[in-house]
C-alpha cells in the first residue's frame, strides 16, 4: 500500500508536526490528558489548527495545564482571560476550564488517576481501527458516547461525544491513523514524554 500521511493535517508545518509526533500516541500522563481535554473542549465549533496556534497561549493562561491550579483559579482570573487574545475568548469555555478541572481532580482522588479511569474503558489497550480513507473515520462512537455520558454525569461540560471522540483520538485511546499512514504503526509506545515538559513553569507572555 502506498504510504501517505493522514490528509487532515494538510501542509501546515504545525499541523504536520502534531500529526507525526503526538496525535494517536497513547497517553497515560494526567497533565497531558487534562491539557487535551481542555483544548478539545475549546475547539468546539472551531478548527483544530486554530487551537494548535493558540496552544502556548492556553498553556500560559491555564498554569501549564496543572489541573489543581486551574481548579483553584479565581473569578477575577477567569474574567481577565476574556481580554487575553492568545486564547479563544469565550466566557462559557473559559469558565468550563475551572469547572472541569475541579471534577478532573475529584476523579483523580477517586480513581488514583484520571488515566486509570479513562483507560479502564478499553481494558488498558488502544482501540485500533482500520480506516482506509477519511470517510471511514467516524465523528463519534459507542465508546465516546459512554465516556461523554459519564463525564457529563460527573458535572463536566464541553464534553459531548464528538469532542470526546477527538480527545480519544488525540490521546491514543483510539488509533484512527489511516491504513496508508506511516505513523500508524508507531503508536504502540505510551506517551512517556509529552511535547512540553510539565515539570517546567509555562513560558511567560
Amino acid at each position: 500500500m502506498h504510504s501517505q500521511r493522514c490528509p487532515w493535517c494538510g501542509t501546515d508545518p504545525l499541523y504536520i508536526a502534531y500529526h507525526d509526533s503526538e496525535w494517536g500516541v497513547p497517553s497515560h500522563d494526567d497533565r497531558h490528558l487534562f491539557e487535551m481535554l481542555l483544548l478539545e473542549g475549546a475547539q468546539a465549533g472551531l478548527s483544530w489548527i486554530t487551537i494548535l496556534r493558540k496552544r502556548e497561549g492556553y498553556r500560559r493562561a491555564f498554569h501549564g495545564f496543572d489541573p489543581q491550579r486551574v481548579a483553584a483559579m479565581s473569578d477575577e482570573e477567569l474574567q481577565a482571560l476574556l481580554l487575553d487574545s492568545s486564547i479563544v475568548r469565550n466566557r462559557l469555555k473559559i469558565a468550563s476550564a475551572r469547572r472541569n478541572a475541579r471534577i478532573f481532580v475529584s476523579m483523580q482522588q477517586t480513581h488514583g488517576s484520571f488515566a486509570s479511569w479513562l483507560w479502564a474503558h478499553v481494558d488498558g489497550h488502544p482501540q485500533i481501527n482500520t480506516p482506509k480513507s477519511m470517510t471511514e473515520v467516524p465523528a463519534s462512537s459507542t465508546l465516546s458516547d459512554t465516556i461523554s455520558r459519564e463525564l457529563k454525569q460527573a458535572g463536566m461540560n464541553f464534553v459531548g461525544s464528538t469532542v470526546i471522540y477527538a480527545f480519544l483520538q488525540a490521546t491514543g485511546v483510539i488509533n484512527d491513523h489511516l491504513m496508508s499512514c506511516p505513523q500508524r504503526n508507531n503508536r504502540g509506545q505510551a506517551h512517556a514524554l509529552p511535547p512540553f515538559s510539565y515539570t517546567q513553569e509555562p513560558p511567560q507572555a
